[in-house]
């Protein structure tokens, strides 16, 4: 399982948040923990018993999920354009 490089990281910043140095944007927040999330989701389907990984895939899920609650109280339109461009279900 590969992790996310620094080049991929600041990749989605840029696409999400405007640019790579603006770390602390709830778009680019949100879109990396979808990527992490995804990442381990594919490495679970491979290894059903590791349980630890999913421990820190549920973390992952209720961090993203308090975080779009936020954007959601905060900014509709961004939400909504949010989840249709990162293909979350909600």
């Amino acid at each position: 399982m590969s992790y996310l490089t620094k080049e991929k990281v600041s990749t989605i910043f840029t696409e999400f948040a405007g640019k790579a140095e603006n770390t602390g944007s709830i778009e680019g927040q949100i879109a990396l923990l979808t990527e992490r999330i995804n990442r381990i989701s594919e490495h679970l389907q491979k290894n059903k018993h590791d349980f630890s990984t999913h421990r820190g895939l549920m973390q992952l899920v209720g961090q993203r999920k308090r975080l779009l609650n936020y954007l959601s109280k905060h900014n509709l339109q961004g939400y909504r354009g949010l989840i249709e461009k990162l293909g979350i279900r909600k």
